[in-house]
């Protein structure tokens, strides 16, 4: 499978919402699309950024973007992840890692010496049109979310 690359057209893809909703990347054509993914629900710098993206949603949205948050937990776990953590917007379930494959952030990790596959965090900047306009691999938590700001700003 190719990876998607900036200035390429994204392909449509439908998963599962915490809104109850499949939700397609094509819902959104005519706006631009922060998508990050992130390991897992519930962990302190997974925590961290959601609350960050959710604090930040007001200036994101008045930009013409919206937020989707993507990762393998099932749709159980996002949904109580959205309601301990009031997120305003949807997070994605990719529990067969087809989407996050799509996009090249399912890779092999490395913890406490133990060696297994999971998701990159990484975020991605989706055009009005879908194409990919810019990338944050192997994101750091801290500062991230102002980093996307700008990138929206400029695009």
């Amino acid at each position: 499978m190719n990876v998607v690359a900036i200035g390429q057209k994204v392909p449509n893809f439908t998963l599962p919402s915490s809104n109850g909703q499949e939700v397609s990347l094509s819902d959104y054509l005519g706006r631009k699309v922060i998508l990050y993914f992130y390991p897992k629900n519930m962990t302190p710098a997974c925590t961290q950024e959601a609350c960050e993206f959710r604090d930040a949603h007001d200036q994101i949205t008045t930009l013409g973007a919206v937020v989707l948050g993507i990762s393998p937990d099932p749709l159980a776990s996002h949904m109580r992840f959205t309601e301990k953590n009031s997120l305003p917007f949807p997070l994605l379930s990719d529990e067969d890692h087809k989407v996050s494959e799509m996009f090249g952030v399912w890779q092999l990790k490395k913890l406490y010496g133990r060696e297994f596959m999971g998701i990159v965090r990484s975020t991605f900047l989706i055009d009005e049109q879908g194409i990919l306009v810019e990338e944050w691999r192997k994101v750091r938590v801290k500062g991230h979310v102002a980093s996307a700001i700008a990138g929206i700003s400029k695009s």
